[in-house]
């Protein structure tokens, strides 16, 4: 019995070791399959006769052996050079998508698809590429590369008058002497036919014709009707806005239901607060109109254009002659000449006559070196140098050349700038096709 067992192990030793040999000889069969091929093909690419090179490069790529990767390469190579023609387009992105799918993928290639698509006016596929690029293989290479190119922009052909920030994909927008309501990348959705025209929120927007003020949807369809007297309305958002009427300000909802507390002044609703003031002094209050999150004690409030102060916790006051951060409620930093409130990254302060910018503990991010600024949104924020208006990206750089006379925050991919014809619409080509209401 044991004679028997030493036999078969014997035996089965020897068809392991046959069976590596096997292996190995066909492994070898086929890297020397991929070379002959691959030198079959170069004859054939050495006299641009790229059609018969296909087959045979095509089946050197099928190989999973010592030369895929340099069959692969020459493949792309013949690809390119048929692109023309139907069919081949999508044979090169397959295998650059196959190449993208290993395991450790090269950078290179990340690099080489994004630039084709770049190239084919496929931009969001280009930065779709890059972003998956940089969060698989963590290459400097391919970071520098999404950042040199995710600045560039188009110019939209639609023109204004005037404008204001965009909030919630929408901005309003004068033409004619009459406010509509367009989207981030400036196509007309509320036509242009109203008096005055509040942001667009929880699926509306406010307006007034002539003494008649109402809500309206995206379609300019009426789905609210104020039966009260006012004067004027601020921006509307988180289904608040504030009314002006005989008696004073309010805080009404999307419906026109009032409440809370009689005031002077009012300011956009932004996070569940707004800059409101009562008394001759300015505070903040919270979402019922009543309750108030800064007590009504300062000289001034800062809000940007739309009326909006409130963001992160954090809010400017002003307060002889000084503008101080209060976070939570609580004073943060040094006092400034002048800030723009947060948005969704670093606020723009004033100090010395220059801008600078910080985050939500005062810290400085950016040194004062600007002429104005707003704070940053979109990781971009407007700055003025000299006359004119570009956009600084976080690492402080300029990204978008100064050449605008001025300019409004990013939403979407889309900011309003003042060209000499107007007001127009820039639109980052990573953003490019925008979205609508």
């Amino acid at each position: 019995m044991k004679r028997i067992n030493r036999i078969l192990l014997a035996v089965g030793c020897g068809l392991l070791l046959l069976l590596s040999w096997l292996t190995v000889i066909t492994a070898r069969s086929d890297a020397q399959k991929q070379a002959e091929l691959l030198a079959q093909a170069d004859a054939y690419i050495q006299d641009e006769i790229y059609i018969r090179a296909l087959p045979l490069l095509e089946e050197a790529a099928g190989y999973d052996a010592k030369h895929t990767i340099e069959a692969e390469e020459a493949l792309k190579n013949v690809y390119l050079h048929l692109i023309g023609q139907s069919g081949y387009s999508t044979k090169y992105t397959n295998l650059l998508s196959k190449q993208m799918g290993r395991k450790d993928a090269d950078p290179a290639v990340f690099a080489e698809a994004a630039e084709y698509y770049l190239e084919a006016s496929k931009e969001s596929e280009a930065f779709a590429v890059l972003r998956d690029g940089i969060a698989k293989t963590g290459s400097e290479e391919l970071t520098e590369l999404y950042e040199d190119v995710r600045y560039q922009y188009k110019v939209s052909s639609y023109t204004y008058q005037d404008v204001t920030a965009a909030c919630n994909g929408a901005i309003p927008v004068e033409l004619d002497g009459y406010w509509g309501l367009a989207s981030a990348s400036g196509s007309l959705v509320i036509p242009c036919e109203y008096d005055q025209i509040s942001t667009y929120s929880n699926g509306q927007a406010i307006v007034r014709k002539g003494a008649v003020i109402s809500g309206v949807d995206s379609s300019n369809n009426r789905v609210a009707l104020f039966h009260g007297e006012a004067d004027s309305f601020s921006n509307f958002n988180e289904n608040r806005l504030g009314l002006k009427t005989s008696e004073g300000w309010v805080v009404a909802n999307g419906t026109f239901g009032t409440g809370g507390l009689l005031l002077e002044e009012l300011g956009m609703y932004s996070d569940g607060c707004a800059a409101a003031k009562l008394d001759g002094k300015w505070g903040v209050l919270g979402a019922d109109g009543q309750e108030w999150v800064i007590p009504p004690e300062y000289d001034g409030i800062v809000q940007d254009e739309l009326g909006r102060c409130w963001a992160q916790d954090a809010v400017f006051v002003r307060q002889d002659g000084q503008v101080l951060l209060l976070v939570d409620g609580e004073p943060v930093g040094e006092p400034y000449e002048d800030a723009r409130p947060f948005a969704d990254g670093w606020a723009a302060v004033k100090k010395d006559g220059k801008w600078g910018f910080i985050d939500t503990q005062g810290t400085v991010m950016l040194d004062y070196q600007f002429e104005d600024a707003l704070s940053f949104g979109q990781h971009l924020a407007a700055v003025k140098q000299g006359r004119n208006w570009g956009y600084i990206s976080l690492r402080g750089e300029l990204v978008i050349e100064p050449i605008f006379l001025e300019a409004r925050s990013f939403s979407q991919g889309s900011a309003a700038v003042r060209t000499a014809d107007g007001w127009k619409f820039i639109t980052l080509l990573e953003y490019e096709g925008g979205t609508g209401l």
